[in-house]
């Protein structure tokens, strides 16, 4: 049997195996490992993932992940975003549909904190939720807009995503937190102002939420002191050349420490979890990452990359069209799985159709982190609609998905936009270098 042959029979295999429900790192690991021990035979197999582990699992950049993740679980199990969305809610709720304005802007704020889509809806979910029932909003408006504002947390540094696309492909970390900014930047405002254009249109969809005096106003901005605090540190330190992103994240992690203490909301049970969360997350994203490395090389051991990327560039797309494309793989890839999963999957065979293309690390991964927010609502997986699901359990799937569908299309718009103006992504990161 040709060792191409062996190499399409093995991403058979592993697709079956997501199929049956096992978990893609798992399933990675499993085809990756008998794969090369049929092809190089057990020793050499043994040796290639001892290898891989100790390659990737030593990589002092792989730190950060853990230490946003924390970051991110600290400020949450202490009250930060509580005060992010006061804040924010007294200055904007009084707009036409100004809790779901507040709820977009508090998800990327919240974000700049925590890097996780999920993390924002789980903790804005139940926070916003009672205030939407409150003011008598639409309930497919409100759903829609906490899950699809939770995908932006994927963009705004410190992105876990980013982070795992910049260890995987040896991209700077610190290059791909600016692309992401003002793409997210970009998408954040127009979704406000779709929602408030759309609710003064239509009032009975998202009514005025209640309007506070400018002293109440400005006395808030003290609660929002804390989080911005804790944002600059930690992304100043990255782009003005002070930290690495993993000494950044362990600055962060303390200065969230010493902010609770301070306030006096320091306690032991909640440091415990948010360790359990951060280890139980952690291992999960290893995993998936040392085993997608591992098959990664089985497929170029097969030659199974360099067939479909031949097989691509045959098709004489040009670059604007291998995008479109991309596109469209994408989307498809997101009605069957979760965003890492996507990414973990498919970076094998992109990445070298987009460097025969010439395109640009950095721009591609703010482009595949947009891609992972499509897949974030898309039907029927939609992970940030499982977990909006999950807040308002009284509220049916189809609802919350039709909520999305706006946000999906104006997203969309952005990544017809990323592909037209390159700039959009690029122009920051090669203004701060």
């Amino acid at each position: 049997m040709s060792l191409i042959t062996v190499g399409y029979i093995a991403i058979a295999a592993m697709l079956t195996l997501i199929l049956l429900g096992i978990p893609i790192g798992w399933a990675m690991a499993i085809v990756g490992l008998l794969g090369e021990f049929y092809v190089t035979g057990f020793a050499a197999g043994a040796s290639k993932l001892s290898l891989t582990l100790w390659e990737n699992g030593t990589l002092f950049v792989f730190i950060a992940l853990p230490l946003f993740l924390l970051m991110g679980q600290l400020a949450y199990r202490t009250g930060i975003t509580d005060d992010l969305y006061d804040c924010i809610s007294k200055w904007f709720g009084h707009m036409p549909g100004g809790i779901a304005v507040s709820a977009v802007l508090s998800n990327a704020a919240y974000g700049a904190v925590t890097g996780s889509s999920i993390a924002s809806v789980a903790t804005l979910g139940p926070m916003v939720m009672p205030e939407f029932r409150k003011y008598r909003y639409n309930l497919s408006l409100a759903t829609g807009t906490l899950a699809s504002a939770g995908t932006l947390a994927v963009l705004v540094p410190p992105s876990t995503l980013l982070v795992i696309y910049g260890v995987w492909t040896e991209t700077s970390i610190a290059d791909l937190f600016m692309a992401g900014i003002l793409p997210c930047l970009l998408l954040t405002v127009v979704y406000c102002a779709v929602l408030a254009i759309w609710c003064a249109v239509k009032p009975e969809m998202g009514p005025r939420g209640p309007s506070y005096p400018w002293p109440a106003r400005i006395a808030s901005l003290k609660k929002l002191m804390p989080a911005l605090v804790v944002i600059i540190v930690v992304l100043g330190g990255i782009y003005g050349g002070i930290m690495t992103p993993s000494e950044s994240a362990a600055i962060g992690v303390v200065g969230v420490l010493a902010i609770a203490v301070a306030m006096r909301r320091f306690r032991w049970p909640a440091l415990a979890e948010a360790l359990r969360q951060t280890i139980q997350t952690s291992g999960m994203v290893f995993v998936i990452v040392v085993t997608g490395i591992m098959f990664t090389r089985f497929m170029v051991h097969t030659n199974v990359t360099a067939d479909f990327v031949a097989m691509v560039a045959s098709w004489k797309l040009g670059t604007t069209g291998l995008l479109l494309a991309m596109l469209v793989l994408y989307f498809l890839l997101g009605t069957a799985l979760d965003g890492l999963g996507m990414l973990i999957l498919s970076l094998p065979f992109v990445m070298p159709l987009m460097a025969t293309a010439g395109v640009d690390k950095v721009w591609f991964g703010v482009f595949l982190c947009v891609m992972m927010e499509l897949a974030a609502v898309s039907p029927p997986v939609g992970i940030t609609v499982a977990v909006m699901r999950s807040v308002a359990p009284d509220v049916p799937t189809h609802v919350i998905f039709r909520g999305c569908y706006p946000f999906l299309a104006l997203t969309i718009l952005l990544t017809f936009a990323l592909i037209a103006w390159p700039g959009l992504a690029l122009w920051l990161p090669g203004v701060m270098r």
